[in-house]
């Protein structure tokens, strides 16, 4: 489990550095938003859950655990997908964008109380 957060949050890295790179260099910062959530809930984020599942093996087989990683990794390509549409003036997609913020809310949610079930000692 944990050396598949530590993955996909290179891969978040290296999109949030892309992408503030184009930003930078086109003096644009229309996508701030999206720059910022990549790079917290994509490369901090998953790489702090990785390491963490990776130095407590026991937390990454329960339900909650599977249940963290799939919801997190579903859920926000389609919030940054989303919040891009939004900040480019697409209102119609708050809705899903709202769905997409609250499952990556129950996914933290998850992460927490697997968190405290395996460091309560």
């Amino acid at each position: 489990m944990g050396n598949w957060f530590l993955r996909l949050a290179a891969i978040y890295a290296i999109a949030g550095v892309s992408l503030g790179i184009v930003m930078a260099a086109s003096h644009d910062f229309t996508f701030r938003p999206v720059h910022v959530h990549v790079n917290l809930l994509g490369w901090v984020s998953m790489a702090l859950f990785g390491l963490w599942y990776r130095s407590t093996p026991a937390a990454s087989e329960p339900w909650l655990a599977k249940a963290h990683f799939w919801l997190h990794n579903i859920a926000f390509p389609i919030q940054m997908v989303t919040l891009t549409m939004f900040v480019n003036g697409n209102k119609a997609v708050e809705p899903v964008l709202g769905l997409a913020s609250i499952v990556i809310g129950v996914a933290f949610l998850c992460f927490a109380i697997n968190l405290w079930k395996h460091t309560a000692h």
